[in-house]
This record gives C-alpha cells, sequence and structure tokens, in this order.
C-alpha cells in the first residue's frame, strides 16, 4: 500500500511538473516581453506573491474546521497530533492541492485525489473523502456567495455614481442572480441529503457510463452511503463548522483582491488616493476577481484554464473602462504567480 501511495505521489509530482512547463510555453507574449511585464512589477511582486500566503492560510483554516466538525477534535488528538501539527499539514496539502489543481482539466479536481490519499495517513479513508469532498462543495459554494455579494457591491457603486448601469448590464446583474440563487438552492440539497450517490446517479444517466456507475455503487454501497451521511451530518449537527468554513473561504477571495490592487496601485490607478480612493480601488478589484472566476469557472474543463483566465481579466478590467493593456499585465503577472505557487506546491509535495 505504501509503495503504490508512492508512484501515485510520484504521478501528481509529475503531473505539477508538467503544468510549470506547459504555462511557460503558453503565455501569449514572448520571454523578451514576459520579462519586460516581470521587472515593470519590481518589488510589487513580493506583496503579489505574498499575500497568497495569507489566500492559503484561509484555505487551510477553512479545510481544518470541516474536518474537526466532521471528525471531531478527540478523533484527531488520538492520533497523536497536536493542533499546530495538525494545522501545517492541512496548510501544506492546500498548497499542494491546488498547485495539482491547475495541471487538470473539468474545473481543476485534480489535487482532491492527492489530498484524500495524503489525509488518510491521519484519519479513516471515509473520514477523508468526505472532508474533501466537504471542502471542494465549500471552496465552490463561497465563489456562488463571492459572485452574489459583488453584485451589490456593483449595484452600491452605481448608486454613488461611480460604476454605469444600463439595460444590457442589469440583464447581465439578474442573469447572475438568478445562476447564483439556482445553486444556492442545488447545494443546500446537496448539504442536507448528501451529494456523492446523487452525483454517480447523474453520471450513470451518460451514455456509456451507466454501468460503471451502477457496479460502483454496488461494490461500495456502504462506504458511499457512510460518506453521504458524514457530508449531511456537518450541515445538521455542527452548523458552527459550517458556517466558520465558508466565512474563512469567503474571507480567502477578499483578500485575493489585495493581489489585482496591488497590481492597479503599480499603474497609478487609486481612484484620487486617500482612503476613499484606496477603498474604491480595492472594490473595483473585488469586481474583476469575481468578473474574471466567474468567466474562468464557466469555461473550467480547458487545462488550466489557459486564454480563459487571460480574457477573463482583459474583459473585467475593459468593462470598469480601464486600458485592455492593463489587463494583459495582470493576467501574466497572475499567471507568472501561479507558476512560483506551483512550484512551491510541488517542493511541499516532496518534503515529508
Amino acid at each position: 500500500m505504501t509503495w503504490t501511495k508512492q508512484r501515485l505521489n510520484n504521478l501528481f509530482f509529475f503531473l505539477g511538473c508538467v503544468a510549470v512547463v506547459v504555462m511557460l510555453f503558453t503565455f501569449d507574449v514572448s520571454f523578451v516581453e514576459l520579462w519586460q511585464h516581470i521587472t515593470h512589477a519590481g518589488y510589487w511582486l513580493i506583496p503579489i506573491v505574498g499575500i497568497w500566503v495569507v489566500v492559503y492560510a484561509l484555505n487551510a483554516l477553512a479545510w481544518r474546521a470541516i474536518i474537526l466538525g466532521n471528525v471531531g477534535k478527540d478523533e484527531i488528538a488520538s492520533r497523536r497530533l497536536s493542533s499546530r501539527k495538525f494545522f501545517w499539514r492541512i496548510y501544506r496539502l492546500t498548497i499542494t492541492g491546488y498547485a495539482l489543481n491547475y495541471a487538470t482539466p473539468v474545473g481543476g479536481l485534480g489535487g482532491e485525489p492527492y489530498r484524500i490519499m495524503e489525509l488518510s495517513k491521519d484519519i479513516d479513508k471515509q473520514h477523508a473523502t468526505s472532508s474533501v469532498i466537504l471542502y471542494a462543495m465549500m471552496h465552490f459554494f463561497a465563489h456562488f456567495w463571492f459572485w452574489f455579494i459583488s453584485i451589490f457591491i456593483y449595484l452600491a457603486l452605481v448608486l454613488v455614481g461611480d460604476m454605469p448601469i444600463t439595460v444590457a448590464i442589469g440583464t447581465i446583474l439578474g442573469t447572475i442572480v438568478v445562476f447564483c440563487l439556482v445553486a444556492f438552492w442545488i447545494f443546500s440539497r446537496g448539504y442536507r441529503n448528501g451529494l456523492v450517490v446523487y452525483v454517480l446517479n447523474l453520471i450513470g444517466k451518460i451514455p456509456g457510463l451507466r454501468g460503471w456507475s451502477s457496479r460502483f455503487q454496488q461494490r461500495h454501497a456502504e462506504a458511499l452511503h457512510n460518506i453521504d451521511e458524514q457530508i449531511a451530518a456537518l450541515y445538521h449537527q455542527d452548523t458552527r463548522a459550517f458556517y466558520t468554513s465558508l466565512v474563512l473561504e469567503y474571507s480567502s477571495r477578499v483578500v485575493q483582491s489585495m493581489e489585482v490592487m496591488f497590481m492597479l496601485l503599480l499603474f497609478g490607478i487609486d481612484c484620487g488616493g486617500g482612503l476613499g480612493g484606496l477603498t474604491l480601488t480595492f472594490l473595483h478589484s473585488i469586481l474583476i476577481v469575481a468578473f474574471t472566476t466567474l468567466f474562468a469557472n464557466l469555461i473550467g474543463f480547458l487545462p488550466m484554464q489557459l486564454g480563459v483566465q487571460e480574457g477573463g481579466f482583459v474583459l473585467s478590467i475593459a468593462a470598469l473602462g480601464l486600458s485592455a493593456a492593463l489587463g494583459i499585465f495582470v493576467s501574466i503577472i497572475c499567471r507568472v504567480r501561479e507558476i512560483i505557487w506551483i512550484l512551491i506546491g510541488m517542493l511541499l509535495m516532496k518534503l515529508k
């Protein structure tokens, strides 16, 4: 079993290395232009990359809250894992998991199998699986809340005369609101009744996969039932852990927006300066990240979302009346940051 896990670990490591190579050779600019963008960023690259230490810490705390709510503190303590040691282990798996997610298509689910494999070293496999699934659900659930609340941020800026509103813009905003409300309803069903068996039933409706879905459910019926029970139990029995995780995940999106704000400030865009100007710049950054992540997740089947993220940044920044050149700069520096953190994730994968 240990030998098999080591082989899987090496496979995940290989995927991450391939992702870095692919990303390096798929920039829309030459290496000379890329270096010019990096030198333009200068010392601002330090906070741009460094802010993700905080982002990943919030992600790790959100996942830790789910694990403790799902498994219990006593179970973790019984395995001789101190609170600090357990957090750093979750923090490492968070960074590595997201690094692997950049390498895979279908919404970036490559890190989840790795997290289950590694977390099952500390807790039983069923709880590890349900905890990873619960965190993945919470990650997407927080995305919808981020997009939903961003609509009202935009409307608030409209009221103060900072943002335009037209019939077309109103229609788009209304569509996003409906989209989020439908997602909230779907997630509420998943949290109340479990999600694994439901998803497998949906997969069974795909031509060619019906037999596989049926056989898989028959072989693992008890385990799947237990995992769904654990998913539902967190929502029904430990609402504190549930909402703590949600607030932390949402907060990570807000902190992530500071990355874009740093780049706007680099270009001298501060909405007049002062506290009010910086606040507006930060709110603009939230809107840019919200639109870009919405666009990228809608077309999340592309590996590393190549071209999608870049297009999202250009469109969202242009929608705020800023230059397309700024959008290209932001997208390129964000891609550089991703490569740096993928390399960090790959290094952490090999550290014991």
